[in-house]
C-alpha cells in the first residue's frame, strides 16, 4: 500500500485553443476538461494504473473540494481526507499553438488542527509508503511534513519544490525535484546531467536515501545507495507536460513495489512519463505493455 497525501489538491481545468491566444479577444474552444489534480493524486492515479494498491489523502475544502473528492470516489478510489474551512484550488492550463499557459492558486488556509487529523488519518492506515507530493497550502510549513514523516515506521517521499526539500530536517527515503528544484535545494548548477548528478548527489546527503531527478528532454537521473543512473527520454510526441513529474515517480514507486532495482525503476518512471505526456491533461493514459516500453528506455550507469 502507497498512501499519498497532498496538502494542497486542485481541480485541473485544462482548455485546449485552436488560435494563439490574443489580448483584448475573446477566444473560444469546446476543447475542456476537468481533472482531480495535485501530486500526490496524481501519483495515486498513475499507480493505480500500474496495478499498485493505493490510497489517497491530504485537505480539501467546498465547493471545489465536494467535485473533486466526489470525482475520485466514482473511480473507486480509498481515500481519507480531512476537511477546511476555505476552498480547494482550481488549476487552469491553456494548451495553445503558441504556447502552454498556468495559472495556479495558492490554495485555502488550514489550521494546526486540520495538520493534527491528517496525521491521525495517516497513523490509521499505517502504510508502508507515504508520498507528500505538492505545494503546500497556506498555513502549513515544512515542520508538518517532517511531522508526517516521523509519524510512523513507514517509507516517505516527498516530491515538493526545491526550497522546502532544502528545509526538511527528517531522514526521506526518495525525493524527486525537477532540473529546476534540484539546483534552488542545492544552489547548484543543473545546466548539464553531469551537473544534475553532482546536485543529486549534494541533495542526498542532506537527509535523502535515493533523488530521482526529471529532466525532460535529458530525460532522468538516480542517485541512491548503489550510485547514479542515468535514463534517456524516449523519442514521443509531446502533447502537455503536466503530470509528467508524477508519472515518473509513480513508475519508479511502483517498480520498487514489485522489487526492482534502481536500473530498472528508473527505467519505468521514464516508460510511464513517455505515456503521459502524450495526452492532454491529467487524465490517466493506457499504461498496458509498459514493460515492453520500459526495455525500450536506455539507462546506463555513470
Amino acid at each position: 500500500m502507497i498512501l499519498t497525501v497532498t496538502p494542497n489538491p486542485a481541480l485541473d481545468y485544462t482548455v485546449e485553443l485552436d488560435e494563439p491566444l490574443d489580448a483584448g479577444t475573446v477566444a473560444r474552444t469546446d476543447g475542456a476538461r476537468i481533472d482531480a489534480g495535485g501530486k500526490g493524486i496524481n501519483v495515486s492515479q498513475y499507480l493505480r494504473a500500474l496495478d499498485t494498491e493505493t490510497a489517497a489523502s491530504g485537505f480539501l475544502g467546498d465547493p471545489f473540494g465536494r467535485v473533486l473528492a466526489d470525482e475520485l470516489a466514482e473511480s473507486g478510489f480509498e481515500t481519507a481526507f480531512v476537511a477546511v474551512g476555505e476552498s480547494t484550488r482550481l488549476n487552469q492550463t491553456i494548451l495553445a499553438p503558441d504556447g502552454e499557459y498556468k495559472v495556479n492558486q495558492d490554495g485555502p488556509r488550514v489550521t494546526p488542527e486540520a495538520v493534527d487529523d491528517l496525521l491521525s488519518r495517516v497513523r490509521e492506515f499505517a502504510p508502508p509508503s507515504l508520498v507528500v507530493g505538492g505545494s503546500l497550502p497556506p498555513g502549513v510549513g515544512p515542520g508538518a511534513v517532517d511531522r508526517l514523516a516521523a509519524a510512523g515506521d513507514w517509507a516517505t517521499t516527498v516530491d515538493v519544490g526545491g526550497e522546502l526539500l532544502a528545509e526538511l530536517d527528517e531522514e526521506y527515503a526518495l525525493c524527486k525535484p525537477n532540473r529546476e528544484e534540484l539546483a534552488a535545494a542545492t544552489g547548484m548548477a543543473t545546466g548539464s546531467v553531469e551537473d544534475c548528478i553532482a546536485a543529486a548527489e549534494a541533495l542526498r546527503e542532506t537527509g535523502y536515501e535515493r533523488v530521482v531527478a526529471s529532466l525532460g528532454g535529458d530525460g532522468a537521473v538516480l542517485v541512491g545507495p548503489d550510485g547514479a543512473f542515468v535514463a534517456n527520454a524516449l523519442d514521443v510526441d509531446v502533447v502537455d507536460t503536466v503530470g509528467a513529474g508524477d508519472s515518473l515517480l509513480a513508475g519508479v514507486l511502483a517498480a520498487y513495489d514489485d522489487g526492482a532495482d534502481d536500473a530498472t525503476a528508473l527505467a519505468q518512471g521514464v516508460a510511464v512519463a513517455s505515456r503521459v505526456v502524450g495526452v492532454a491533461g491529467t487524465s490517466v493514459p493506457d499504461v498496458t505493455g509498459i514493460a515492453a516500453v520500459r526495455d525500450d528506455v536506455r539507462v546506463r550507469r555513470r
